[in-house]
């Protein structure tokens, strides 16, 4: 009765059981959660990187933003030339200001649209037009930053400049900096951010800004990596790419249009 028994409870257990070698069996229940364990890790896994990544962007987001000037202030020292970036009226404007006051001998407006004439921006600051007569050059080639930083590097290159006072918007400043660095690292760049439009500390409670400055950051971030493995920019596939073949192709077969 006993050997009976003891056999129908083996027997039992090896119904719940599969022999995996001799002496030895492993339970159904017990085959899969070794996988699932796995799967389960690499999900949590996957998740935390995705948290830690947000974090970190938008650590750099806030880093970025209270970095950017909200005032304006004259530079600390003069400079051979003034470059300003189209896209405003002030930045021309205060770039034109610095220029009456010294700080630079000549001024180069880079990205200036191709149906715009010398006139039309003189007359934007009707008591500086003896300036344009002088001291003031146009670009009508640059499309973007990139192209501005070509432009740039060839104006300085021909005047023999060795430092430049830069003017453009204050959340445009670094992005724009960063290309003039890659395609001038021996020329002395001195920022004058523009911070008449946009207060970056509103971010926060207005949608319209921080639409801006997000924006601005990520390309901010597209430009800092592409430049740390690209050479030239007028010979870089990728800054052509970025600038749709054209801004940089009409540059190179281009002859200089500054007068």
């Amino acid at each position: 009765m006993t050997s009976r028994t003891q056999s129908w409870g083996a027997t039992g257990a090896m119904d719940s059981t599969e022999a995996v070698g001799w002496g030895w069996t492993m339970s159904e229940s017990t085959r899969h959660p070794v996988r699932r364990s796995l799967l389960s890790r690499l999900l949590a896994l996957g998740f935390w990187s995705c948290i830690a990544t947000l974090v970190v962007g938008f650590l750099g987001f806030l880093g970025f933003v209270y970095h950017l000037d909200r005032f304006e202030q004259a530079p600390e020292t003069r400079a051979d030339g003034i470059v300003a970036m189209t896209g405003g009226a002030q930045r021309i404007g205060d770039a034109i200001d610095l220029l009456a006051k010294g700080y630079a001998k000549r001024l180069l407006i880079s990205g200036v649209n191709e149906k715009t004439s010398r006139d039309q921006i003189a007359n934007l600051n009707p008591g500086q037009r003896r300036l344009f007569d002088c001291c003031v050059d146009l670009d009508y080639r640059a499309r973007n930053t990139i192209g501005n930083a070509i432009e740039t590097r060839r104006w300085a290159e021909a005047n023999g400049f060795d430092a430049i006072i830069v003017v453009t918007s204050n959340y445009h400043m670094p992005r724009t900096l960063v290309e003039l660095d890659h395609a001038l690292p021996n020329l002395q760049k001195i920022p004058y951010p523009v911070a008449a439009t946009i207060d970056p500390h509103d971010w926060w409670h207005n949608p319209a800004v921080a639409r801006v400055i997000f924006t601005e950051y990520l390309k901010f971030l597209a430009v800092w990596v592409r430049t740390r493995f690209e050479g030239d920019p007028e010979r870089s596939s990728v800054a052509n790419i970025i600038s749709g073949g054209a801004p940089i192709k009409a540059q190179v077969i281009a002859e200089p249009l500054w007068r």
